[in-house]
């Protein structure tokens, strides 16, 4: 099985050396390229601890461990790596690592070379990141391999009955720290048991953001604010109708998915006129702006906090629910759409009533009009989300206590 999935990750590295080309999947390949420059920089004189991520949100969630880490031992190096090209440029506004960089393909020669230069003394692997070639690798140089805010689920190649290979790989962790009970219940029904419940590192990494913005003051202003964050197609198709008739004394800061020339374009030229772009502010008409969009990345976070309202994208389509948390710190009520239920935080807000789910362009008018008209809701909302998030903080503690 080994030898047929390294052919495998040949044969597609292959190919995108090989057809041309662009934006995201150019960066991943041409990213990679960097990779053996980079780890020359991981001094041979110094312990070094490996975090990686798929992506942007992944990281957020080892940025408690991580700097918990670093406040008990600062003599380490600490590396960061990325799947994804959008994680690598969106950390360079964070600088909690030492080095970052990207994960090399996965394949036994790459992975031998890659690990054999950094030497880790620990290896934390965040929610899912499981490389075949990665894992085998770390197991036969009996690296300390953590699992960090695991999330497991029964549709997983690793609960089916063709799945023996795939388990063996989660054996070779020296432990998985999950984030509930279900995932411990699944580990430990195939043989896993080097496994507990920490919780989600992400309840502990919300409460950090309290960075103050001061484009986000000045469009604001005094007028109450609806932040509309990670939207794709899909959202907007539903929130479009309650942007245009946004009552008197209410703007949106909508922070799109995709950030590339031509989307922000399409974006723009669906909302009311006046409504300006972050990359091309005008800052002497931003306080009259009906809309600011935030073509940027790494800003949204500390949004939130001028918000009275979220919407939170990703739910009306496909792709996956955007991160709830960062919203729900900062005590605002929140609307999603109607696909939300992979994602144990929305089931569990939506069913208390902190978030509210939406499936079409009436029912989105409908209850931001609602929350919009009666500050009682929005407060009674805001409070139950907040609540939520305090509540379930702590899981870098449980973590660390068991990192040693």
């Amino acid at each position: 099985m080994q030898i047929l999935y390294s052919i495998g990750v040949r044969l597609i590295r292959c190919i995108l050396y090989i057809v041309p080309i662009s934006g995201k999947v150019k960066q991943f390949v041409s990213g990679r390229k960097r990779i053996w420059d980079d780890i020359q920089k991981v001094p041979s004189d110094r312990e070094v601890i490996w975090m990686h991520c798929a992506s942007f949100g992944e990281y957020e969630q080892g940025v408690p461990i991580l700097k918990a880490l670093k406040a008990k031992n600062s003599q380490a190096f600490y590396l960061v790596s990325f799947f994804s090209p959008s994680g690598y440029h969106a950390k360079k506004k964070h600088q909690f690592a030492d080095l970052t960089t990207y994960l090399p393909w996965d394949n036994r020669t790459d992975m031998r070379q890659f690990i054999k230069k950094l030497q880790p003394a620990k290896v934390l692997i965040i929610k899912y990141e499981f490389w075949p070639n990665l894992l085998i690798e770390l197991q036969k140089q009996r690296i300390q391999t953590y699992l960090i805010a695991g999330l497991f689920q029964s549709h997983q190649i690793f609960f089916k009955p063709w799945g023996y290979w795939f388990r063996g790989l989660l054996k070779g962790f020296t432990h998985l720290f999950v984030q509930n009970e279900s995932s411990q219940n699944l580990l430990l029904s195939i043989g896993i048991k080097q496994v507990s419940v920490s919780g989600d590192t992400r309840f502990d990494r919300v409460s950090f953001y309290n960075e103050k913005l001061t484009f986000m003051a000045q469009f604001v202003m005094n007028r109450q604010c609806i932040v509309a964050g990670s939207i794709w197609p899909e959202d907007l198709s539903v929130l479009k109708e309650s942007i245009a008739k946004t009552p008197s004394g209410w703007c949106w800061l909508i922070a799109p998915h995709k950030i590339d020339g031509r989307s922000v374009k399409t974006l723009i030229d669906e909302l009311p006129a006046q409504s300006q772009r972050y990359s091309t502010i005008d800052h002497s008409a931003l306080s009259k702006a009906p809309v600011l969009v935030l073509d940027t990345v790494g800003l949204l976070s500390g949004c939130y906090q001028y918000g009275q309202i979220a919407y939170v994208g990703g739910g009306m389509g496909t792709k996956g629910l955007h991160n709830i948390l960062e919203p729900a710190a900062t005590g605002i009520p929140i609307v999603i759409g109607k696909n939300y239920d992979r994602f144990p935080e929305a089931v569990e807000l939506t069913q208390q009533g902190g978030v509210v789910s939406i499936s079409s362009q009436h029912e989105a008018r409908k209850n931001l009009l609602f929350l919009m008209q009666d500050n009682r809701l929005r407060k009674e909302k805001g409070n139950i989300n907040q609540h939520f998030v305090q509540s379930n903080m702590g899981a870098t503690k449980r973590i660390l206590n068991m990192l040693g």
